[in-house]
């Protein structure tokens, strides 16, 4: 008979322990082996260059890796269930082509776009809208609908209005991409593939070869990456943040004692809580400082960037690990057979996934938009996607499916955007960058098939 012992059975602190290295041991690695390289990579490019650890350049890192990392973290979900988009930073650059004509025009996209364009943009959104009610994924059908509310009410330019309407247009085009992956039945590297193209098409048809759409006269679309917070809103996101994480943790945690639950040992929980809190503060402290190079101007506080990808840190987090939607998530991805003989609508599932990701690409199109002040015909194209979709992996979720955490998208992120932005204050080429970017990838690939391999010849 099973014993089920353990289920009620708190761990001592070396018990905890020896249990985390056993299952390194196993194969379980989550995101230790980017956390390594990250902090190699620091020590490294820090002892190679004067300014990469100066704030100036930090918060700069930041705001140049926020846009992709966002993408990523939305493509986590689809990677969740071992199926892959391809499409989501052109995706993401028509949203953000429709964000930046809605702004220029002043809200006439009728008169940006054209009769005929306008007219299938339209029809484009009503399919998506029909498609979403046959998936019955409602959210997807919400998106539709706002977005061509929005787009027919002719509103004036409003950067808030912008923004809905980006991230309405990209929850559209995933119900699209969602449709003809688990309805009709695609592989999703085909689908994605072909309207990776489609959609580069769409932008250069927004934009016009050689165009360029600027948004950077908007205040607050372009403070969405180049601005902060003052030094009292820095704090208060700091006491939000780490006061939230501690008492989540910290609840989490004697609920569990009190129930008579297996959980870890206090005094690990109470150092993890306290050290988070301290780096917080820490950086929270220097961020506050004047770190303009420039003694005639001030720039301080969080980029605004940073409470952004923490919102959605959270609520992806949230959206995983406490919710029913996300333990099917976990399910269809571990097992996807298992999961439909267990009642769970697969094809719903493996539907819905893609529309958070288009929703979420859209948002860090929003992003790197602002970074840049404008929208051209390589929006979301390029190494966008490449990037995004490395930043997951090299955070530690796998290809396979099944395994993976929205914070690994994080993590991922600032590994890429470390390495990129270090290699550019040391002048190498795009060559170099891209080979060096190549390398990283193929290793977190390597580290995660052997874990796997290792994870699977361990006795369960």
């Amino acid at each position: 008979m099973t014993d089920f012992g353990i289920d009620t059975t708190s761990m001592s602190t070396g018990e905890a322990i020896g249990d985390y290295f056993s299952r390194l041991k196993a194969g379980q690695l989550g995101s230790l082996p980017a956390l390594l390289g990250l902090f190699v990579l620091v020590i490294v490019f820090a002892s190679l260059s004067d300014t990469f650890l100066t704030m100036n350049n930090i918060a700069n890192l930041m705001a140049q890796g926020a846009g992709k990392a966002i993408i990523a973290m939305g493509i986590v979900f689809v990677l969740l269930l071992g199926e892959i988009d391809l499409s989501a930073g052109t995706a993401s650059g028509v949203t953000a082509a429709v964000l930046a004509m809605h702004y220029v025009r002043d809200g006439n996209l009728l008169g940006g776009m054209g009769n005929g364009v306008f007219i299938a943009f339209l029809v484009v959104l009503a399919i998506a809208a029909l498609l979403g009610v046959i998936l019955r994924i409602w959210a997807g059908v919400g998106f539709a609908v706002l977005a061509i509310a929005l787009v027919l009410s002719g509103a004036a330019a409003n950067p808030w209005i912008e923004i809905v309407l980006a991230i309405s247009v990209g929850g559209a085009i995933g119900v699209l991409t969602g449709f003809l992956v688990s309805k009709i039945g695609m592989p999703s590297f085909v689908v994605t593939l072909a309207l990776f193209l489609a959609w580069q098409g769409v932008i250069l048809q927004f934009i016009g070869e050689g165009g360029t759409l600027g948004i950077s006269t908007s205040d607050v679309l372009f403070k969405v990456a180049n601005g902060n917070l003052s030094t009292v809103g820095s704090w208060i996101l700091f006491v939000i943040a780490a006061g939230g994480f501690a008492a989540v943790s910290l609840g989490q945690h004697f609920s569990r004692l009190k129930r008579g639950l297996v959980t870890q040992p206090t005094p690990m929980v109470l150092l993890k809580v306290g050290a988070i809190a301290v780096v917080a503060a820490i950086a929270t402290y220097l961020l506050t400082i004047n770190r303009a190079p420039n003694p005639n101007i001030v720039i301080s506080g969080v980029p605004y960037v940073v409470p952004i990808v923490l919102a959605l840190l959270v609520l992806g987090t949230y959206v995983l690990n406490r919710t029913q939607y996300g333990r099917h998530i976990y399910a269809v991805g571990g097992n996807r057979e298992a999961a439909r003989r267990a009642g769970i609508n697969v094809e719903k599932i493996r539907a819905s996934v893609f529309v958070i990701c288009s929703a979420v690409a859209a948002i860090g199109a929003i992003v790197y938009s602002s970074k840049v002040g404008s929208v051209d015909p390589q929006a979301g194209g390029l190494n966008t996607l490449l990037f995004a979709v490395g930043a997951a992996v090299i955070g530690g979720t796998s290809l396979f499916g099944g395994k993976g955490r929205v914070v690994d998208a994080v993590i991922g992120g600032l590994v890429l955007a470390v390495v990129e932005n270090a290699l550019g204050l040391l002048k190498q080429s795009a060559a170099v960058v891209n080979i060096v970017t190549g390398l990283v990838l193929l290793l977190a690939a390597t580290v995660d098939a052997l874990s796997r391999r290792r994870a699977a010849a361990s006795p369960r």
